[in-house]
């Protein structure tokens, strides 16, 4: 169990604290509410832009990175479609270097026409490595306005277009800052070897007054429900053949998750799962597979996907999958392999407080969810799963019409001159 307090600032501010005399080091955890699901359509990236910005120097600080080297520490942060996640290391006896340096960008950055020119560039060098020039790299730029016609789940963290983070203006991200970077839309979480009531007069001293910033009211068009199935086929020069089923599932939030991600987990968590027994090692049609959840805050994806031998048809490989889901709803999943895949959610839960940079993202996290108590109950909320509930989430989500299906065809270089 992870034992912690917490207090919110008169700012809005939540402080989340963890002792953990087991270790020197402290870990500091700012989570913004804000991802790419909270962009303008029409100027989208700007909240991965940010996780560039915000190392780029603040109104009294102009290097973060060197500051907080010095006192022995190391950063980095995170973007996804809905959160923002920033985060420090460094010696528990340092650990006011590190609420110094968050709270002063929390309070203001030091924009420049200058400083945004370099962070577009460096995004636009990222769209380009990442999206464009890796194989597979687009998937989910293809996926994606596959499976979302109306909510911003339609693109990924880097933006829709990149021309939109191109003529991102100074004005436009000096906006976006001061509608989502402030104390009543972030959560403080500390994890390490320090004194909780220390902490919280820290958290007052160099967060207090900063002012809390007008309340985000998220109103996100909702996704309508997929009654045909949706289907697109790319051509890339990549090696092989890679097949995606997506299915739209619940919220982060709903009860129905656990069974959700617990039947991702009987598809293809470990060598003995049923995607990898049946179709890699059997019927020898993959040479990969994977099924996983999104797990997003809004109405997520549960993703079926797999590289195909080539000897495999499209067509068979479809199939298969579709049979295999078929199985999932014609059948309970029997007892001992339900607890197989359970005690796998254990032991990755387990793994996930394994260290005070973890259990400070996670405490942030559910706290985000509604109870940073939530941590401590994952594993009741996974072993309390059963057969029927599983094969409920199956009959629900995977009937054919509420596929998208995105074929994605390897074509072969052309190398003659």
């Amino acid at each position: 169990m992870v034992r912690f307090e917490k207090q919110m600032l008169g700012n809005g501010l939540r402080v989340i604290v963890h002792r953990d005399t087991s270790t020197p080091i402290a870990a500091v955890n700012v989570l913004y509410d804000v991802g790419a699901r909270d962009e303008d359509p029409s100027r989208t990236g700007f909240a991965h832009l940010f996780e560039h910005l915000m190392f780029e120097g603040s109104l009294n600080i102009p290097d973060f990175d060197t500051r907080l080297q010095d006192a022995g520490g190391e950063n980095n942060a995170f973007t996804t479609n809905d959160i923002t996640n920033y985060y420090d290391t460094l010696p528990a006896q340092n650990l006011e270097t590190a609420f110094w340096l968050e709270s002063d960008r929390m309070l203001g950055l030091a924009f420049s026409e200058q400083k945004l020119e370099v962070q577009k560039n460096v995004v636009v060098e990222e769209f380009r490595q990442s999206y464009l020039n890796q194989p597979y790299g687009d998937v989910w730029m293809l996926l994606r306005p596959l499976t979302y016609q109306v909510h911003p789940y339609m693109w990924p963290t880097i933006g829709k277009d990149i021309s939109h983070i191109r003529e991102a203006s100074l004005a436009d991200v000096k906006h976006f800052f001061g509608r989502f970077y402030h104390p009543a839309n972030a959560i403080l979480s500390v994890s390490g070897n320090v004194e909780p009531d220390q902490v919280f007069r820290m958290a007052e001293k160099w967060f207090g007054d900063i002012p809390a910033g007008e309340p985000y009211l998220r109103n996100l068009p909702v996704e309508p429900a997929q009654t045909a199935q949706r289907r697109l086929r790319v051509e890339r020069e990549v090696p092989f053949d890679q097949l995606f089923l997506a299915f739209h599932t619940s919220k982060r939030k709903d009860d129905t998750f656990y069974a959700t991600d617990l039947l991702s987990d009987v598809l293809s968590n470990g060598s003995s799962s049923r995607l990898v027994q049946n179709l890699m090692k059997e019927k020898r049609m993959f040479s990969e597979v994977n099924a996983y959840i999104t797990g997003s805050m809004d109405k997520g994806l549960f993703v079926v996907t797999g590289k195909l031998h080539e000897e495999t048809s499209m067509e068979a490989a479809e199939q298969a999958f579709f049979d295999e889901l078929r199985v999932l709803q014609n059948e309970l999943v029997g007892d001992r392999e339900l607890q197989k895949i359970k005690n796998k959610a254990e032991a990755s839960h387990i793994f996930s407080e394994s260290n005070v940079m973890a259990k400070a993202m996670n405490l942030a996290y559910y706290e985000l969810l509604g109870d940073a108590g939530l941590l401590n109950q994952q594993t009741t909320f996974y072993f309390e799963q059963t057969p029927d509930a599983l094969q409920e989430i199956a009959l629900s989500l995977f009937a054919p019409e509420r596929a998208s299906v995105l074929q994605y065809h390897s074509v072969k270089i052309n190398k003659s001159v």
